[in-house]
């Protein structure tokens, strides 16, 4: 099982960047795919979770409104797609595959958000 995740960078505040997640070796289309983060110092904390078939979109209130969680079950992938980007924003995002009893994580992708 694998998981790659991409995407991430340096932007400016304001900013977007869109984090891609390709899975492989897996049931890809009967797994809640989600996106964690952690900052320096911080905990990994929870940022969106999406369902086995696109719906059920879900999200921590400090991205509400800034971030879209989506999937392509054909290509494997999840995707996060984020807008307004603050300096808070900036982390180690990493995505995770979800069934009952199970969490398998990708590596991280950094992103950097500057002010």
């Amino acid at each position: 099982v694998q998981l790659q995740a991409s995407g991430g960078g340096l932007v400016q505040a304001g900013g977007s960047l869109r984090l891609s997640c390709a899975a492989s070796g897996l049931a890809f289309n009967t797994y809640i795919m989600g996106w964690f983060r952690q900052a320096p110092g911080k905990e990994r904390e929870f940022v969106a979770t999406i369902g086995w078939n696109g719906g059920s979109a879900d999200y921590a209130d400090s991205v509400k409104g800034r971030f879209t969680v989506s999937r392509d079950n054909d290509k494997n992938t999840v995707y996060l797609r984020m807008n307004s980007l603050k300096p808070e924003d900036t982390a180690v995002y990493y995505c995770v595959a979800r069934r009952i009893g199970v969490d398998l994580w990708g590596q991280g992708t950094q992103v950097t958000v500057s002010s």
